[in-house]
């Protein structure tokens, strides 16, 4: 059988871009700091940028504070040198609600079809936010990681996009050397960059490897 060719998302995003006029407003999920720090980069010169913090799936619940504190930080620093982002993180941490859209799944590998629901629980959040706030878009800085599957993400916001009515905006970010110029902020800004993504399964994963 023949499998169908990937679809290059970064080629995507460089056309939507590329004729893109004014300042839309686009709702960024962001996993954490370092993640966000080449996003935002790239694109608070297309975007009014709010950055919306939600992750459920991450454990325990300091893990989750210090994440959140440091791309807290780094939104202020970033502001401080001519950005202009906006912070929100709304919706309340609720670790449990992740473990009930992932039950069934604990098992599975990591990249598997729990990381896919984790996936789709975080970018539906972002989805309900843009559209209850008149966002114009909304994305995930997901992609930029090379642990994450693109393909399954931009698919999972394409759908979202005709649910909620919000253009969701494709991306790659790891594509143009996205993930190491990460790398590069996070030392230039002295970001905690974790050793594991975030949940119990994959912490376990990581001491178990």
């Amino acid at each position: 059988m023949t499998m169908p060719d990937k679809i290059n998302y970064q080629k995507r995003l460089d056309g939507i871009l590329e004729p893109l006029s004014g300042r839309p407003t686009l709702l960024l999920h962001s996993c954490c700091g370092p993640c966000s720090s080449y996003v935002l980069e790239y694109l608070t010169q297309y975007f009014q940028i709010t950055v919306l913090y939600f992750n459920p799936c991450i454990a325990p619940a300091e893990e989750y504070e210090h994440r959140k504190a440091v791309q807290q930080d780094l939104i202020r620093e970033m502001n401080e040198h001519g950005a202009d982002i906006s912070f929100v993180d709304d919706v309340a941490y609720e670790h449990d609600s992740y473990l009930d859209f992932i039950h069934g799944h604990e098992a599975d590998p990591e990249g598997g079809d729990r990381c896919h629901l984790c996936y789709e629980q975080r970018l539906r959040a972002a989805g309900e936010y843009a559209k209850a706030n008149g966002f114009d878009w909304f994305c995930t800085t997901l992609t930029v990681s090379p642990y994450k599957n693109a393909q399954v993400l931009n698919e999972t916001g394409l759908r979202l996009q005709e649910e909620f009515g919000v253009p969701y905006l494709v991306s790659d970010f790891k594509k143009k050397n996205g993930y190491k110029r990460s790398i590069e902020l996070s030392r230039e800004y002295g970001l905690y960059r974790q050793d594991y993504c975030g949940c119990e399964f994959s912490f376990r994963n990581n001491e178990e490897h």
